[in-house]
């Protein structure tokens, strides 16, 4: 009775096609082939896979961009998907670049376990809260700019506008703007810049609408995933979201508390040698959900009696602000790892 053969596959994604490659359990490789990048493309390509055997695992490049077309179809077949970095540049200087190179060696890191990571399913409440998170940076960014140009324009306006508005810089500025009704007068100027004002305004205010919409959504979506993540003290519905949608719709892909700190670049690196021991600051990880914890830690600092007296205490040990952060980041961390396992 002949054995099943065991294989593995690798991918390289591109926009419109992907490149994949299947090796047997010794690194062999038996077969490359390109296939479209749609789901007719992809059930093509694991059809082929399965023609040489038992697929035990697919790395595929990219799972967060061009791939992530593929690692959802290949998660809704049953089909165990890992993530594969970009190759080493200093191997990829010695063999050269190609796209059957980079399959290739995208299944080989899959087969010795060089890529382990599991990728983010991106099917559920966590993907819907990243989208949301998308146009609410967005508008984020423009109602500061908007506000920013608004006083700008106040600021250089001919002295009536400026008189008008000398009291309402910092509040009341946007709600008087906005309802404005410039009329034509003996000053073009002035008509002009009441009018841009004005418009400036109501921007500002439907931008504003506009994430408190996304809020009360995100808000909705957290109460279905993680509930509890609220309640943390310094959490509001924009830093549960940002640690959410980093950990994914299977957060249980993490492992363990270290490995959801160090996603976050909240782990110090060893930086040690010789006699000389030291770790150093991790710049890794995502960003996103670093500068979450980062929100919580300030918010802590400033009005939780706990986190006050820790700073008390550490800054009475020599610790410096920054420092502190430092280790109540990672507190955090830990804190906030217990709640997206409860996701």
């Amino acid at each position: 009775m002949s054995m099943v053969r065991i294989v593995v596959g690798g991918v390289d994604t591109h926009a419109d096609s992907h490149v994949a490659a299947v090796i047997d359990g010794n690194g062999g490789v038996l077969g490359i082939e390109a296939f479209p990048a749609d789901r007719t493309g992809y059930a093509a390509l694991l059809s082929w896979l399965w023609g040489f055997g038992d697929v035990v695992r697919v790395g595929v490049e990219g799972t967060g961009s061009y791939g992530v077309g593929l690692a959802r179809f290949l998660h809704e077949k049953r089909v165990a998907v890992v993530e594969v970095d970009r190759p080493n540049r200093q191997a990829r200087r010695k063999v050269g670049k190609s796209d059957p190179t980079d399959a290739v060696s995208a299944a080989r890191a899959a087969l010795s376990g060089t890529a382990a990571v599991i990728p983010k399913t991106r099917n559920g409440p966590v993907e819907q809260m990243r989208v949301l998170l998308v146009a609410r940076r967005s508008a984020r960014a423009q109602r500061i700019q908007t506000l920013n140009q608004l006083r700008q324009l106040v600021f250089t306006a001919p002295e009536p506008i400026r008189r008008r508005f000398k009291d309402r810089y910092k509040t009341g500025l946007v709600t008087e703007a906005a309802r404005m009704r410039p009329r034509k007068g003996a000053d073009p100027v002035s008509f002009t810049t009441n009018t841009v004002i004005r418009d400036l305004a109501r921007r500002i205010q439907g931008l504003t609408a506009e994430m408190l919409t996304i809020d009360q959504a995100l808000v909705e979506l957290i109460a279905t995933t993680a509930p509890s993540l609220l309640a943390l003290y310094g959490v509001g519905p924009d830093t549960a979201a940002s640690l959410l949608v980093t950990a994914g719709d299977n957060p249980a892909r993490l492992g363990s508390e270290r490995s959801w700190a160090h996603l976050c670049g909240v782990t110090p690196i060893p930086a040690s040698s010789g006699k000389t021991t030291r770790y150093r600051l991790n710049r890794g990880g995502d960003r996103q959900a670093n500068s979450a914890l980062h929100r919580i830690v300030l918010t802590r600092m400033a009005g939780d009696d706990q986190t006050r007296r820790y700073v008390t205490r550490r800054r009475a040990e020599g610790r410096n602000t920054s420092e502190i952060m430092r280790c109540l980041k990672r507190y955090v961390a830990r804190q906030v790892f217990k709640h997206l396992q409860m996701a």
